[in-house]
């Protein structure tokens, strides 16, 4: 009775779209940060000196249900800080002796003597002290790769109780094995001894050389004389580069160009997952990424497993002036539903024209390029920004040769003789915390709990 459709089609074109890509995310990451120009390729973050030793995690190995640390990874407690040699911290590893402790269970009591330095293997466990009137508080909570008790403790007694949430695994050292180690081995009494001698030096809470002042003082008394020290090995960020070649066949390029510009096409799905791939290093980059850059003091676990407005509330105490919150889609969901739990309704801000969900005002990004573990765990990250505030900056290069983007370049590499043309595609980033409480992170974050 009529034309048929298919055979409609034959004469008239059909309207398309652009290349789609389901990679593309909003990367709310690079579009808050604030960019710094690193004209010389190598960005120097100078600070205060510093007394603040090494406070890390420590990595276990186990064989069965035998666990043993790793003996360089010992050098993460912050009086071995430095320490290189392995026999003696191989002897040291081999002292620890490993203990088992249930939910509930107290591993050390308040005003008991301080005899052992405490390595957690695996588990959770709480710091707890007293309060002002006379009620138990928890001061932190303390998970796998932690430490508790010092050199300076072992003198003395114990300020707090630890008590373990789960079942906990432990390495302990007991002050005896330590004095018998140190009879032994006179480089690790000088390390000790050099440790305890820097500690006496006057520093503020942060742990910097003190700045000598007087106030509050009337008439003419002599005033103190002072200078700023500054660190003599300040840490130095060179930017990062992400790249690929592209490929065109001269023949696409010359004839395939209506209605869309083929080179064009495909240079803009290029620069897509490169910036996904920068987002990704920012994040994650074991030298630079933020994940890894943040200061032992400044990660926290939760207190129950999935996160709580508690724990957004411990967190924000962490990082002074925070800006903004970032976490997977999947932590935001988890937290939404304890919110729902507690029958509180978290606000929303406006962002550069879209909504996002915030926590005491401050805004709360989805970035996927958080990591989510196989046992449905991932991390909250919390941020201060900006270079006049010692925030989170990042950092890149633009002005750069052939740019096509800011710290983004184009190359033409030239055309080989099977009429491919190449294209070098290079993007430059890195990113650096001035100042290490610009930077918290909320760590073993439940996600898989209704």
């Amino acid at each position: 009775m009529s034309l048929d459709i298919a055979a409609a089609r034959t004469l008239t074109t059909t309207t398309k779209s652009v290349p789609q890509m389901q990679e593309i995310t909003s990367r709310w990451l690079l579009r808050m940060l604030p960019w710094v120009q690193v004209s010389g390729g190598t960005f120097r973050v100078n600070r205060r000196l510093s007394f603040v030793l090494g406070d890390g995690l420590l990595t276990f190995t186990s064989n069965g249900n035998d666990v043993r640390v790793v003996p360089a990874e010992l050098t993460e407690l912050p009086w071995l800080q430095g320490f290189d040699d392995d026999d003696t911290l191989n002897a040291l590893a081999n002292r620890f002796v490993q203990q088992e402790f249930e939910p509930g269970e107290l591993i050390v009591q308040a005003e008991q003597p301080a005899d052992r330095i405490f390595l957690i293997a695996y588990g959770k466990a709480n710091k707890l002290g007293t309060g002002k009137y006379g009620d138990q508080t928890v001061l932190e909570v303390l998970a796998d790769g932690e430490h508790f008790g010092s050199l300076s403790l072992l003198s003395g007694t114990w300020p707090f109780t630890v008590q373990a949430a789960t079942h906990c695994t432990l390495l302990s050292l007991s002050s005896q094995s330590l004095q018998e180690l140190l009879n032994q081995a006179p480089q690790l009494r000088a390390q000790v001894e050099q440790v305890q001698a820097a500690a006496q030096l006057p520093q503020n809470k942060h742990g910097e050389a003190a700045i000598d002042l007087a106030a509050g003082h009337d008439g003419e008394p002599d005033l103190p004389g002072t200078f700023v020290n500054y660190d003599a090995s300040p840490r130095e960020y060179s930017l990062s580069v992400a790249q690929t070649i592209l490929r065109v066949h001269s023949r696409v390029a010359d004839l395939y160009n209506e209605p869309m510009n083929q080179v064009e096409q495909q240079l803009r799905l290029t620069i897509e997952a490169l910036r996904e791939r920068q987002e990704h290093e920012l994040i994650n980059n074991r030298e630079f990424g933020l994940l890894h850059n943040a200061e032992r003091k400044q990660r926290i676990h939760t207190r129950s497993g999935p996160p709580t407005p508690d724990d957004f509330d411990e967190l924000l105490a962490q990082v002074r002036d925070a800006g903004v919150f970032f976490a997977h889609p999947r932590a935001i969901a988890a937290f939404g539903k304890e919110c729902n739990h507690l029958g509180i309704h978290p606000q929303t801000v406006p962002v550069h024209g879209a909504t996002v969900p915030a926590w005491r005002g401050i805004p709360i990004f989805p970035c996927n390029k958080i990591p989510v573990t196989k046992a449905n765990s991932s991390s909250i990250l919390l941020l201060r920004t900006g270079e006049e505030s010692q925030g989170v900056v990042g950092l890149h290069q633009t002005g750069i040769p052939d740019e096509y983007q800011p710290s983004l370049s184009v190359r033409f590499m030239g055309i080989n003789e099977k009429a491919i043309i190449s294209y070098l595609v290079s993007a430059y980033y890195s990113v650096a915390v001035l100042v290490p409480d610009a930077l918290g992170v909320l760590e073993d974050v439940e996600i898989g709990r209704s």
